[in-house]
């Protein structure tokens, strides 16, 4: 069944104080336009500078994460991100009078809480859901971080905790339905953190306004009386209220799920996942991961979103098998045309790092007749050529009008030829991006014959208009 976007209603604001600066802070979501995503904007800067809310502009995941461009920053935009996924809204506009919303309780429970009190409204647009149909790894094997994205109807997740703590161990929890599920299972569990992280961070400038109200703070230490007196007087708390629960949390505060910690480390999975920009059907696996491998795993992810939306740009039919573009794709990105369009399919790209082209050389490339009559070889600009075009095609992907530009080649350096190409050869251009700026790119390029390589480059272009 067609899903259509959504976005709120009307205007709603929540009020408190950041958790890092310990200030009043006031976050304001207004409805936003069809296929404009979720945009942040900082109402305390002149101009009210815009962020969104996607991985290109993730400045930092240590903590939390951190969106940003140039000096402006929002930070722990995660619950809010969260709350906004999870409640399935595609479009919106999330003012920000500070570089933090708010910090409620720590869980995203209050921004769910005032989004559904605004209402939700459906607009004309279809979603643009990404289908995995393919597995996704990722692994840090020096922090035993595992993470496996599979193939799946709709949104699910699987998480699991290894902790060497008694009050925590090994927790496991699985969402089957985000639709079903988040705003009761996984949107009000609240932040955690161990007591020796608190207290280096508090010495470090943050966390300002943290408290026992907005995180679980784990004792993983033993602790007398006079130390939690003196936690008491370092976070202006009542003495009464910092003791050391039987359950080994600071203040013996309840949790809300047996298992609370790994829920709320499936929420902040899913803001991150937020960061993809569009809605996700995947199964996605997680095994004590944080923030930084979370935004790893969705730039991996965000790889194969921008391929599908270039071949939805520019394959217009069902490209021939083995092909990711076929000629006809090929000649709405190029400008090159016979005799001198030199590639017959792109067979795969992963934007912004590398791309491979396919050349067929027959004995009807009209070169051959001159080159040489009776000893027919493939000339070796032109399998330089190639290269550059098949280059071109990494290049301007990256533009968001590439019909309107054009690569002009600027510099060829350390040109290798290692055998001849002869009539009947295929050619696998294979392009690696280096560097690419506003108006230039450099790449290595390297063509195969039957996995022997046969030409290299080092390859530089400019950018122009047509």
């Amino acid at each position: 069944m067609l899903e259509y976007q959504r976005t709120i209603s009307k205007p709603v604001s929540l009020s408190g104080k950041g958790l890092h600066t310990g200030g009043k802070t006031t976050v304001t979501f207004h409805p936003s336009s069809q296929n404009t995503g979720i945009l942040f904007k900082r109402v305390d800067i002149k101009d009210a500078p815009e962020i969104p809310a996607d991985i290109d502009h993730v400045v930092d995941n240590s903590r939390d994460t951190t969106i940003g461009i140039g000096d402006v920053h929002i930070r722990q935009v995660e619950h809010v991100l969260a709350a906004l996924y999870g409640l399935e809204i595609d479009n919106c506009i999330v003012e920000v009078d500070g570089n933090e919303p708010p910090v409620g309780d720590g869980s995203a429970m209050p921004f769910v809480e005032i989004l559904q009190k605004a209402g939700f409204k459906e607009q004309n647009s279809p979603k643009d859901f990404l289908v995995i149909n393919e597995t996704i790894t990722f692994s840090d094997k020096e922090k035993g971080i595992d993470m496996v994205v599979f193939p799946s109807d709709e949104l699910r997740i699987t998480f699991m905790v290894d902790y060497q703590n008694p009050a925590l161990g090994t927790q496991y929890t699985s969402m089957y339905s985000l639709t079903d599920e988040f705003v009761r299972e996984f949107a009000p569990a609240r932040t955690f953190c161990f007591l020796h992280e608190v207290e280096v961070l508090h010495d470090q400038g943050l966390i300002q306004g943290g408290d026992l109200e907005n995180a679980v703070v784990i004792v993983d230490r033993e602790l007398s009386k006079n130390e939690l007196r003196d936690l008491a007087a370092r976070f202006e708390l009542n003495h009464d209220d910092v003791v050391l629960g039987t359950n080994g949390i600071l203040g013996g505060k309840e949790l809300r799920f047996y298992n609370e910690p790994v829920r709320h480390k499936t929420l902040d999975l899913i803001g991150d996942l937020a960061l993809l920009g569009v809605p996700l059907k995947a199964h996605v696996m997680a095994a004590r991961s944080g923030h930084a491998a979370h935004v790893s795993l969705v730039k991996e992810i965000r790889k194969i979103y921008k391929k599908k939306q270039l071949t939805s740009r520019y394959q217009k039919t069902k490209a021939h098998q083995g092909a990711l573009l076929d000629i006809n794709a090929i000649e709405r990105i190029l400008p090159h045309r016979y005799p001198f369009l030199l590639v017959d399919k792109i067979v795969d790209l992963v934007p912004g790092e590398r791309v491979i082209g396919i050349k067929n050389v027959t004995m009807n490339e009209p070169y051959f007749m001159g080159h040489f009559p009776n000893h027919p070889i493939m000339p070796g600009v032109l399998i330089v050529e190639a290269m550059a075009q098949t280059g071109s095609i990494l290049i301007l992907d990256a533009l968001d009008n590439p019909e309107e530009k054009v690569a002009y080649f600027m510099g060829v350096d350390g040109v290798r030829f290692r055998r001849p190409v002869l009539p009947g050869d295929q050619l696998q251009l294979e392009i690696e991006q280096i560097r690419l700026r506003k108006n230039s790119c450099k790449m290595i390029g390297r063509a195969y014959v039957d996995n022997d390589l046969v030409c290299e480059a080092e390859m530089m272009a400019m950018i122009v208009d047509r």
